[in-house]
């Protein structure tokens, strides 16, 4: 690729070299995009200044400081679209009312930091939290991402090009041990000499129920590679609890028919398309509000663990629970969990955190998400109790970190 941008670059084209670029790697990962010039045109004629003589990326960075990604932009009154004599209207793909982050807990921005995180959406997780870094400062993420989900030869290339490495799934004992070995050995340089921040999920695959925990074997891989014993290892990581928040999860309804498929069929499993419809949902949805929170970087209370002289045995599940009490101290809860909480377990516990107007809304939220569902057999009720525990779960695990 970089061979060839060089030959862009020197050939003679009025067409500025991002541009061509953009259409060159377009073309390698074999896309259709339909409107790509509406793209590009906008950049050419919008951004880029062909006057000055700093570097397309520095010109690109300077014009996404104006950029604001949580709003509509109305592209009616930009040069490229007055060129064309049309009015278009651009909306965000992702439906929210407003993405919050608060990383106060974290002192030192200039040092690179491990995220680890529940896991909520498949692909925009990780993008938002690139997002609120870039506004606060910070690198964006080099991304951990399964193999399950690199359905088309496209995606794979697209992926790699957006900062993630692959995490290898479904292999033999033998060959995990060799995957989770290179996969450790990255992250670790990827921290230390590649200076880059990275996010990485608390288990493998989205938590079903919202029922967040870190697994043992997350903080096991990550031990394999870097210098000195287990505490060291992760020490030199940096790593730092995040917490994720959606108001609302447009996958919630698929998750529950999951639920039920699993329930009545012993040997279900997703299919690939199952996954993409997933990926799409999930990113087009609407998800109300979203606050991300960080705890503090975890070194000095792994130093702690590490006086306590704890058995090897031990040492893993008693830093998988201290991250999860930071992830769970940490959620912004909404009135859909406490009513959720309320309907899961026919209490009235909560009602002095939603108005009966929530509840109605929420109601009719739940109903439009049920009715969503197409199974031949579909159980209402067992599938509406899925959905509450999955906005119930973090109130239960909230109250239990903050309290205990």
């Amino acid at each position: 690729y970089h061979a060839q941008a060089l030959l862009m670059e020197q050939s003679a084209s009025t067409t500025p070299q991002l541009i061509r670029e953009i259409h060159f790697a377009v073309e390698e990962l074999g896309l259709h995009i339909e409107k790509l010039d509406y793209f590009t045109d906008y950049l050419r004629y919008d951004v880029l200044n062909p006057a000055e003589t700093p570097y397309l990326l520095q010109q690109l960075e300077r014009h996404t400081l104006t950029l604001n990604t949580l709003k509509e932009a109305d592209l009616c009154d930009s040069e490229s679209m007055r060129r064309r004599g049309e009015q278009v209207f651009v909306t965000t793909v992702h439906k929210a009312k407003g993405l919050e982050f608060d990383c106060s807990a974290i002192k030192d921005k200039s040092i690179n930091y491990t995220f680890i995180s529940n896991h909520r959406d498949i692909v925009l997780d990780s993008a938002f939290l690139s997002v609120v870094l870039i506004e606060n400062g910070m690198n964006t993420v080099e991304i951990a991402i399964g193999d399950n989900l690199l359905i088309y030869p496209w995606i794979k290339k697209l992926v790699r090009i957006n900062k993630s490495f692959i995490v290898k799934r479904g292999l033999g004992l033998r060959e995990q041990l060799k995957s989770s070995m290179l996969m450790s050995s990255y992250m670790h340089y990827a921290i230390t000499q590649k200076h880059e921040n990275i996010w990485i999920a608390q288990r493998q695959g989205r938590a079903k129920d919202s029922n967040d925990r870190t697994q043992d074997s997350i903080l096991k891989m990550m031990v394999m590679a870097g210098e000195g014993d287990v505490i060291d290892r992760l020490k030199e990581m940096n790593l730092v609890p995040l917490s994720l928040s959606y108001e609302f999860d447009p996958c919630d309804y698929l998750k529950a028919k999951e639920a039920q498929q699993k329930r009545d069929d012993a040997n279900f499993k997703k299919s690939e398309e199952d996954d993409l419809t997933n990926m799409q949902i999930g990113i087009y949805g609407y998800k109300g509000h979203i606050h991300f929170q960080t705890a503090a970087c975890i070194n000095d209370e792994l130093d702690e663990i590490k006086s306590r002289n704890l058995p090897k045995t031990e040492v893993f599940t008693v830093i998988a629970e201290l991250i999860d009490k930071h992830i769970h101290q940490n959620y912004r809860l909404y009135p859909g969990n406490y009513i959720a909480h309320d309907l899961l377990y026919n209490k009235v516990e909560f009602t002095d955190k939603y108005t009966n107007t929530d509840k109605e809304t929420f109601n009719q939220y739940i109903e439009g998400q049920l009715a969503k569902i197409d199974l031949p057999n579909k159980d209402e009720a067992f599938l509406s109790e899925c959905i509450w525990t999955m906005y119930a779960n973090p109130v239960t695990n909230h109250l239990k970190a903050i309290n205990g």
